[in-house]
């Protein structure tokens, strides 16, 4: 499967009349962890959203598994494999873990090759997460920040995903959950899911990506394997750095 599972050429964004995206052009292979990278208001969390059409005034291309999705509704994006993973959470708070995991199944899937793909149950998942097989009937606003955050992407898998957008995996969590969900990255991938991941600690990154997309003010300021990255303090000073 030589052709990436995500291509995205010339992709702009803007919120009413203030461009925010300019001319963003990525792609993330097979089975791959690709980080994009930057300060806070870089442009991170507005690209995953573009990706979904959550952002109304956008351009540029966006190709999944080859086919142009650029023009398509959030829905349609995701019924096709393409999973989110939003930062602020959005799980259904009256309702119990096992509720909210329904509610995202999706059918099994195939790649393009015909090969299965990793197809998602509860009793799965609950192996990820062990926390959440012990709080099966826990309303989701009885739940802390970081089982919240667990159930957001146990409900996503739910949906079988070929790859998975995740926006801010590690904010706002404590550092034990940071390290579950690193860990949960790595299982993700283990089991030949790609991953888009925008993120700002780049410790986090490293431990997870394979690639990095660095941002600055919505364009593209450097990209390369995730070791040269973390090998560069100049880059880190120039486009991480508070």
């Amino acid at each position: 499967m030589s052709e990436p599972m995500l291509e995205v050429t010339g992709l702009k964004a803007w919120y009413g009349a203030a461009q925010i995206l300019f001319d963003l052009t990525f792609q993330v292979g097979h089975g791959e962890v690709v980080a994009l990278m930057g300060r806070n208001g870089a442009g991170k969390s507005t690209t995953i959203k573009t990706l979904m059409a959550m952002i109304a005034r956008r351009a540029g291309t966006v190709r999944f598994l080859g086919e142009d999705i650029s023009r398509l509704k959030a829905f349609e994006i995701a019924r096709r494999g393409l999973g989110f993973v939003p930062e602020d959470r959005r799980i259904f708070s009256g309702l119990t873990v096992m509720e909210n995991l329904d509610i995202g199944s999706q059918p099994a899937r195939q790649f393009p090759d015909g090969r299965p793909a990793p197809s998602w149950t509860p009793e799965k998942l609950f192996a990820l997460f062990p926390n959440l097989g012990r709080m099966t009937d826990r309303l989701g606003a009885h739940m802390s920040g970081g089982e919240q955050q667990m159930l957001t992407v146990a409900r996503t898998l739910m949906g079988n995903p070929l790859l998975v957008l995740l926006d801010e995996p590690s904010e706002g969590v404590a550092p034990v959950i940071v390290e579950e969900m690193a860990a949960t990255i790595i299982d993700l991938k283990k089991e030949g899911l790609s991953v888009l991941l925008s993120e700002q600690n780049i410790h986090f990154a490293e431990l997870v990506s394979d690639r990095v997309y660095v941002l600055e003010k919505g364009q593209m300021q450097w990209q390369g394997r995730m070791s040269e990255l973390a090998g560069d303090i100049s880059v880190q000073r120039s486009f991480l750095s508070m």
